[in-house]
């Protein structure tokens, strides 16, 4: 089991320049890169940057599904990913009410099928606010998805539907990979969680959601207890920081992160 950190909190430009190094300088395993980025640096040169800094690629993760533009980006991206030797490609999901079943249905069987043909493992990221949000809805997807879909468990995704450690022991047998994430939820958390499943278009419910993930140690989630969770139902796959809304001295965060995680957990 590696950990990793996600480059949300890095342009493109600053992946290549600070972002790969920081992480190597933070001893972390790993790093998940978005396709935007990917694309933007181009396989060379991240090959080039992963290999100098001994780094894994654990995961490149498709943008939103909005359009047949992004299934088709997604769709290459598989190959993309295959080539770079990435364990998954992630699938953000339509957010809600922007696709009907049916086509989500389609779009998950395509970028499927090119991730078996790239020879990587397509991992569907459940997102407040998105066509894969509640436990029941990652259920059924799981169940009435291709056969290798797995899933991304975001510890910070989870909490406004249910219990984190429950959702760990409900999808033990699907589980591939895992976000952490804390949470410090705001005033009337819940009225904008419920905006957000309802399909409202609240940018104020949009904002309070988003800015309620912190740093791990400064929210609610008891990370010590994620990963004795995570230890005893047999997981022994990867995780990855993502840090969302420290866009000043990224560097410091991504450091502090580590320190809090190597603190309360064998890792």
């Amino acid at each position: 089991m590696g950990v990793g950190y996600a480059t949300i909190m890095y342009d493109s430009e600053a992946v290549e320049s600070r972002a790969i190094g920081d992480f190597a300088a933070c001893r972390y395993d790993g790093v998940e890169i978005g396709l935007e980025k990917v694309e933007a640096l181009g396989e060379e040169t991240l090959n080039a940057l992963l290999e100098d800094y001994d780094l894994d690629l654990y995961c490149v993760m498709a943008g939103w599904l909005n359009t047949e533009e992004d299934l088709q980006r997604a769709v290459n991206g598989a190959e993309l990913a295959g080539n770079l030797g990435s364990n998954f490609l992630g699938i953000l999901p339509p957010p809600r009410g922007v696709v009907d079943d049916e086509t989500f249905a389609e779009w998950l069987d395509t970028i499927c099928e090119a991730a078996a043909d790239a020879g990587v493992t397509p991992i569907v990221h459940h997102h407040f606010g998105a066509h894969v949000e509640q436990p029941e809805e990652i259920r059924r997807w799981l169940d009435e998805g291709p056969d290798n879909l797995q899933l991304l468990f975001d510890t910070a995704h989870y909490y406004a539907y249910g219990d984190i450690t429950d959702g760990i022991e409900r999808f033990a047998d699907d589980i591939a990979y895992v976000h952490l994430k804390d949470i410090d939820p705001p005033a009337e958390f819940q009225l904008h969680v419920d905006n957000l499943t309802a399909g409202k278009k609240d940018y104020d419910s949009i904002v309070n959601y988003i800015w309620a993930f912190t740093d791990l140690g400064e929210g609610i989630i008891d990370f010590s207890e994620v990963f004795e969770t995570l230890d005893s139902v047999g997981y022994d796959g990867h995780t990855t920081i993502e840090i969302e809304n420290q866009m000043d001295h990224p560097l410091v965060h991504a450091k502090k992160n580590i320190d809090h995680l190597e603190a309360v957990t064998d890792v």
